[in-house]
């Protein structure tokens, strides 16, 4: 009868100017489609040249080249009897556009330019492309001569219009535009669009996934109709993990689901639909009809092509299916550890260096490398031979298949536990056992000597010794020696990462991996120029409480039994003298602040987007179980103090793998100045103004000015964690009178 297709979408692991490798994925994409039967082809936004060319799109370079690939694919014999939907930059009268095009047999049949453009959060798609606002019109565009010798044609139709089929009509959204209030498809499918397609370039954030599909589902409850979404996948060269997640949808259901997270480059998603099936959902929705024959209609390209055959009647038809999330855990065990692999193979380094303390942060980010061995072995134990081939380049051995991910972790993971005379014994045994029992090269040595030398220099020209707190130092003296042992750990950590193979007898050399959590950066809460500085960091967008819930999952799932004293034990710098060979350091005392509010301050400030006055407004109403006004006034203070005057740190941040929707990366998501007038003192005031009583059953906390002779203004604290007024005669005080220069420019 003709009324069942079959099409196809996919996810890509596209790198951004890799030309002759993105053109080969994708004539294999092509290729899988076609031998699964489907007759339409989906890829991803700008696929042809890689998503994240950035300012790259400016260079005619980049145009020329997306022209070639073009050229390419119409020429080959795997284009051919399908519709290739593919995506790339065109210059059209002299304005750059992000753009569908849509080709047959040679001919192109409509350059589709993006009509809304994502220009938020990580997105800077208005610096480079102009959206194309001429609803429902198309023009005549001129193809490059190139192109003219191929297809016959000196001009196609450029703009919005559909594609009309013997048997059906398709019409295209391009990313951006299924979560604009008004997307295309809405009107689309009035018109009487039964397939729409969606090439997208978005990328990883927790918990984000059942947000694109309950875009897709609601799309098709509502108008009915089929939808597929075709999405990048991989690290195609920066910040971002892009998730894949092809789906294929109709009226409401799933009926295909691609992987969120894997090291297949080419991921192909089909399904056999039946079109008497939109037609006849569509029929009973009355409401939808009344609005459809009032519709505008759109510019119909008409396609000497069907999507369906003949005989179709015994064809199969694909079942609906339930969507499978993954929890936020495992998103963290699979999300970046995909994203260290694209890293560790397009680097052409051997392998990588942690430096492993035996806290929460540095496990995390060596579990990380732990799931991607054991991701790797999976995937070439499943066949996949690209994935092997990339494993025996790494580690330089043609005939090598690892055995395993503690065998093939010893042999790209090298980890060492610096030691200074501040370390205690608990920390240097845990990160021992966690190195034994996921496999990798450690190495544990003293940093001391190197610090006395570094502190014997300064001594030695200014005749005077620094001393810690606790023997008598000053708070300044005190947190200088502090970073002294941080920033030696980095040069360590450096030296080791280049040599530390060659004094093995083996080529090549190391990613220095850094371990600072999303709450240490939103807080400033490191040292400048120390371990947190490395070349990349899989954990720098993620907060400390998912990281410990993801540690926890690896102890269930990995069956990794040291990571069972870690959890317990306390989060702690260790750079300040042991008390009685024990801790006497934590990072919450240090920071005037638990990790959990932390995070609550950073989703307030970026996602909630609410300066001082606007935090304290909302956190009196969220926190009034738990903490008086005065209390919510005093926090905000101090965290808007700390946050701002170190906010600087943020501008020299180890790229970091975009995991949290309130990371403070400077480099692109998160753009704030980084001198601040630290007092704040309009906004304090207007939080004054609400006249905050002090709470009588307990001791209140307290933030006064006091007069300093440093170029900050000291800040005296005495208060305590969040809790009750009722439920303590007295909050312990967390910092004596600290002064705000304390961490700036550290």
């Amino acid at each position: 009868m003709g009324r069942k297709v079959t099409v196809a979408t996919c996810a890509l692991n596209q790198w951004a100017l890799d030309f002759e490798g993105n053109l080969q994925r994708i004539l294999k994409s092509i290729e899988i489609a076609k031998c699964k039967g489907a007759r339409y082809r989906l890829g991803p936004e700008l696929e042809i040249c890689g998503y994240g060319c950035w300012d790259h799109y400016y260079e005619s370079d980049t145009l020329l080249h997306s022209l070639q690939v073009l050229a390419a694919l119409l020429e080959s014999p795997v284009t051919q009897d399908i519709i290739c939907d593919v995506g790339m930059p065109v210059m059209h009268r002299n304005v750059r556009y992000n753009c569908r095009v849509i080709f047959l047999n040679r001919r192109i049949l409509l350059i589709r330019p993006k009509m809304a453009l994502a220009n938020e959060g990580n997105y800077r798609e208005l610096r480079w492309f102009t959206p194309w606002s001429r609803t429902r019109q198309t023009e005549e565009y001129f193809l490059p001569r190139m192109l003219q010798s191929l297809t016959k044609q000196e001009t196609v139709p450029f703009g919005d219009a559909v594609l009309a089929t013997r048997d059906t009509c398709i019409g295209s959204e391009i990313c951006e535009e299924l979560w604009t209030p008004h997307s295309p498809h809405v009107d689309m499918g009035l018109d009487g669009v039964e397939i729409f397609t969606n090439a997208s370039g978005s990328h990883h954030v927790l918990r984000k996934a059942h947000a694109r599909v309950d875009l897709v589902t609601m799309a098709t409850t509502k108008n009915g109709g089929i939808y597929l979404l075709a999405n990048q996948k991989g690290c195609d060269g920066d910040r971002l993990y892009y998730d894949g997640c092809a789906l294929i949808a109709m009226n409401g259901h799933i009926l295909a689901q691609g992987s969120q997270f894997s090291l297949d480059d080419v991921e192909v998603l089909t399904a056999t639909l039946d079109l008497e099936d939109v037609r006849s959902y569509r029929a009973e929705i009355s409401s939808r009809n009344l609005a459809a024959s009032k519709a505008n209609p759109y510019p119909r390209v008409k396609v000497d092509f069907a999507l369906s055959s003949r005989e179709d009647l015994l064809e199969p038809l694909s079942e609906p299916l339930e969507w499978k999330y993954h929890s936020p855990a495992e998103e963290i065990s699979l999300g970046p550890a995909c994203w260290l692999w694209d890293f560790l193979r397009r680097s052409q380094q051997a392998g990588f260096f942690l430096p492993l303390s035996g806290g929460v942060d540095s496990t995390a980010t060596a579990c990380l490398v732990y799931s991607m061995c054991r991701q790797v072995c999976e995937a070439v134990n499943n066949g996949n031979q690209e994935v092997l081939a990339d494993v025996r380049t790494i580690v330089d051995q043609l005939d090598y298949t690892p055995r395993g991910p503690r065998e093939l972790c010893g042999r790209v993971l090298t980890t060492c536990y610096m030691a200074s005379e501040n370390s205690s014994r608990e920390t240097r045994d845990r990160a021992a056992e966690l190195a034994r029992q996921i496999g990798s090269h450690h190495i544990g040595l003293d940093i001391d000597p190197a610090v006395k030398a570094v502190v014997g220099i300064f001594s030695l020209v200014t005749g005077k010794r620094p001393l810690f707190a606790v023997h008598g130092g000053s708070r300044r003296e005190n947190l200088a020696l502090q970073n002294v042992q941080a920033r030696i750990r980095m040069v360590v950590a450096y030296l080791f990462a280049q040599l530390s193979l060659w004094a093995r007898g083996a080529r090549g050399g190391l990613l220095v991996l850094g371990s600072a959590n999303v709450d240490e950066s939103l807080l400033g809460y490191l040292t400048k120029y120390d371990c947190s500085s490395a070349d990349i960091n899989p954990i720098g967008g993620i907060s400390k409480t998912d990281l410990r819930a993801f540690v926890h999952f690896c102890l269930e799932h990995f069956q990794l039994p040291a990571l069972e004293g870690i959890l317990a034990a306390p989060a702690t710098a260790e750079l300040e003298p042991l008390a009685d060979g024990r801790v006497s350091q934590t990072d919450e005392e240090d920071m005037g602040m638990t990790y959990a509010d932390l995070s609550v301050y950073g989703r307030l400030r970026k996602v909630a987007k609410t300066g001082p006055y606007g935090m304290f407004c909302k956190l009196v109403s969220l926190w009034k179980d738990v903490c008086s006004p005065r209390q919510v006034a005093d926090k905000v203070r101090w965290f808007f103090c700390k946050y701002s005057m170190n906010r600087h740190k943020m501008t020299t941040l180890t790229p970091a793998y975009h995991a949290e929707s309130y990371s403070p990366d400077d480099n692109r998501f998160d753009l704030r100045p980084f001198l601040y007038n630290t007092s704040w003192p309009w906004q304090f005031r207007c939080i004054e103004a609400q006249g905050p009583p002090r709470c009588a059953e307990a001791r209140p906390a307290r933030l006064a000015q006091c007069t300093c002779s440093a170029p900050f203004p000291r800040l005296c604290t005495s208060w305590g964690l969040p809790r009750s007024c009722s439920s303590s005669p007295a909050t312990a005080p967390l910092a004596g009178c600290e002064p705000a220069c304390s961490m700036a420019w550290l």
